[in-house]
């Protein structure tokens, strides 16, 4: 790839990206639903790079290839959803492309003066990667598929009052529908997952074990979703899905565990401990040890000690 075809290509408008494709005109200049197999332009002149300021929400049925997001490709050729948020980057691998599918794309002021501008913001597989797609079971194909349907159906309709507060009901459906699969897909994926969780318990054992908090502080969930190749958000509500904790508190039971193992020998001071766990100042070690034992580091420290 040119390092030219490296800068992305923002799209800041949906007619513009139409233009782009080679489509038509959108029906609604703040919303569309495009059929992949009406796009013109040439694979060779279409955007390798883009970001968009709208959202767009991807219903492949099959494709070959992949799509790269960041540093990672991910292979649709299972087909499923995925969901992309304004601004984020999207990249694409000059593979051969064969897929089927709609692409929703929604502007943020469409959603002006609706409640969901705002709960928009809820649905984490927003912020989920590529690899991280929903994938469907023949039932919620057909379920998916009808709400596309729907909001197909009523933006080729007579643009009316109401035209709006339909489909968006209809997106909101949508949505909601994904987020029901989503759980769905935690719990059928359950036995990849404990394997995830098994890397994420190597990772933490490893990082202190090594003394990586000494030089680089306690672990963040950015830097184990990256070493877990998965996106922050997704990392998260996986494992609160399995274990009922985020990142953030397997990161915290991981700090007690080891503050504890510190502490119950003679060799470290309560600062030392803090101190070797990554933590700048022992008043926020304290805070967070007493928080989740309910014992002060100095008093678990004592209960050790010989009388």
């Amino acid at each position: 790839m040119k390092s030219s075809d490296r800068i992305p290509q923002q799209f800041t408008s949906i007619p513009e990206l139409h233009r782009a494709l080679g489509l038509p005109k959108p029906l609604h200049p703040l919303v569309s639903l495009v059929n992949y197999a009406d796009i013109t332009t040439p694979e060779t002149d279409l955007p390798k790079v883009m970001t968009l300021d709208f959202f767009k929400i991807s219903y492949k049925f099959n494709l070959q290839g992949k799509i790269k997001y960041g540093q990672h490709y991910y292979d649709f050729d299972e087909g499923g959803i995925s969901f992309i948020s304004p601004h984020q980057i999207i990249a694409s691998k000059e593979d051969e492309k064969d897929y089927s599918g709609y692409t929703l794309l929604i502007h943020p002021d469409f959603l002006h003066n609706y409640p969901l501008l705002k709960t928009i913001k809820n649905y984490g597989f927003f912020s989920y990667s590529a690899n991280e797609a929903l994938y469907l079971s023949a039932k919620e194909k057909r379920t998916i598929s009808e709400v596309f349907e729907h909001i197909l159906e009523e933006l080729n309709g007579n643009i009316d009052d109401f035209s709006q507060d339909v489909i968006i009901s209809h997106i909101e459906v949508l949505l909601n529908y994904s987020n029901r699969f989503y759980k769905r897909q935690f719990i059928t994926r359950k036995a990849a997952n404990h394997n995830i969780l098994t890397q994420l318990e190597s990772l933490l054992n490893h990082y202190f074990d090594n003394k990586k908090s000494l030089i680089q502080g306690i672990p963040t969930v950015q830097y184990l979703a990256e070493q877990l190749n998965l996106s922050p958000r997704y990392l998260s509500d996986m494992l609160r899905n399995l274990t009922g904790q985020n990142t953030q508190q397997h990161i915290h039971e991981k700090l007690i565990e080891k503050a504890k193992e510190y502490l119950s020998g003679d060799r470290l001071t309560v600062a030392e401990v803090a101190y070797q766990l990554g933590f700048e100042h022992p008043q926020s070690f304290n805070k967070i040890f007493k928080r989740k034992t309910h014992f002060t580091p100095i008093e678990f420290k004592q209960s050790f000690q010989k009388n």
